[in-house]
């Protein structure tokens, strides 16, 4: 049964702070974060199958992230000393390697509860995806089930795609990339009335 959630969309994320690894122990709040976006992930253990997977991409697109002035931090219940050593492990064994973000320990759970993805009866979170604004306001949120792993350009659409409803004040119809048609939320807008002439009716 997934914890009760603190966080909701369109609200204020909640407060979190405790101690990270990266090259070296270090606390991290979400008062770090100010005045950029961030995207946080939720995976459930160090030392396991697909999380390593999921980790390393988002290490490997980390330079995506921060050219959209986008944090990134993974988050697990385990403790930073734990993800210190999985950093120290070979990729070819399962390992980590070093990469590109800080790893954060939620080893009182306190945080996956607040977000609402700690799977109580298990004691881990799931593969949780939450990408909070520049003003600290939840954007999205996203639950995998523990056997699947994320899909990271999907979730770097999603930020370039609230960075643009940001700046525009236009909406961003399903798929799309950067450099695509939008829409303003008004039947009567030009963009709109473009958008439904010259790409929606042009769907089978």
């Amino acid at each position: 049964m997934l914890s009760q959630a603190k966080a909701a969309i369109q609200k204020a994320a909640p407060y979190f702070e405790g101690v990270a690894w990266h090259k070296e122990m270090k606390k991290i709040s979400l008062n770090d974060f100010k005045g950029k976006y961030l995207c946080m992930f939720f995976y459930p253990l160090d030392f396991t199958f697909v999380c390593p997977t999921e980790i390393v991409e988002f290490s490997e697109k980390a330079s995506v992230f921060a050219q959209l002035n986008c944090g990134l931090l993974g988050v697990s219940v385990d403790s930073h000393f734990s993800h210190m050593e999985w950093t120290k492990k070979a990729r070819e064994h399962g390992g980590l390697g070093e990469i590109n973000f800080p790893l954060l320990s939620d080893i009182t759970k306190s945080i996956s509860r607040d977000y609402g993805c700690l799977l109580e009866d298990a004691g881990v979170a799931c593969r949780a995806t939450y990408i909070i604004d520049d003003k600290g306001i939840l954007r999205h949120a996203g639950i995998n089930d523990l056997p699947v792993g994320r899909n990271v350009d999907e979730v770097i659409r999603l930020v370039k795609a609230f960075q643009y409803t940001d700046k525009h004040g236009e909406v961003c119809p399903a798929s799309w990339k950067e450099g695509a048609p939008t829409m303003k939320a008004d039947p009567n807008s030009k963009l709109t009335l473009d958008y439904w002439k010259n790409v929606h009716a042009k769907k089978n």
